[in-house]
C-alpha cells in the first residue's frame, strides 16, 4: 500500500438486509451520493471520491444463516484538514446518522448480526485514535478480505 498522508479518509460500506430503497446492493448505489455530500459537508474542502466496485461476500463471525453481504469501500482524497479526535468523532456520527436514514438501529441489533447499512471508518491517514466510540484505523481491518478487497481496488 502507498504512504498514506493526512489528506486520506476511508469508509467501508456493508448490507445484507433491504432498506427502504431496496435490496443490499441498492442501498449501496443510493447511499453513495449522500455519503459523497457529507463528507464534502464534513471536509469543508473539494474532496476527491475513489469508489471500488461492489462485491458479494459470505458473512463474516455472528449470528448463523445470514444472507450474503454486499459491500464497498470509498476513498476519499484532498482533504485539507488536520486529523483531530473532534473531527473524526464528527465524522462517525455523521456515518450512524447516514445509517440511521437507512433503516439501522444500532441500539437494538446484533453484535455482526445483519444490517441494511453499515459504514465503518477505517483511517485517516496515519491518525492513531483510541476512543471508546472509535478506534483508528480500524482494529480488525487486516483481517477482513471482504473490506482489504476492495480497499485495494481504490489504491490502483
Amino acid at each position: 500500500m502507498p504512504d498514506i498522508d493526512h489528506a486520506l479518509v476511508a469508509v467501508a460500506l456493508g448490507a445484507n438486509r433491504p432498506s427502504a430503497v431496496g435490496s443490499p446492493r441498492e442501498t449501496l448505489v443510493a447511499v453513495q451520493p449522500l455519503l459523497e455530500a457529507e463528507l464534502r459537508h464534513w471536509g469543508n474542502h473539494d474532496l476527491s471520491f475513489r469508489w471500488s466496485a461492489l462485491h458479494d461476500t459470505d458473512p463474516f463471525g455472528g449470528p448463523p444463516g445470514q444472507s450474503r453481504y454486499c459491500n464497498a469501500v470509498l476513498l476519499v482524497k484532498g482533504l485539507n484538514m488536520p486529523p483531530t479526535e473532534t473531527a473524526a468523532l464528527d465524522l462517525l456520527d455523521r456515518l450512524h446518522r447516514l445509517e440511521n436514514l437507512f433503516g439501522r438501529d444500532r441500539s437494538s441489533e446484533e453484535r455482526w448480526g445483519p444490517r441494511s447499512l453499515d459504514l465503518d471508518f477505517l483511517f485517516w491517514g496515519e491518525m492513531r485514535l483510541n476512543h471508546a466510540r472509535l478506534v483508528l484505523p480500524h482494529p480488525r481491518l487486516h483481517l477482513r478480505a471482504f473490506v482489504l478487497a476492495p480497499l485495494l481496488q481504490v489504491f490502483q
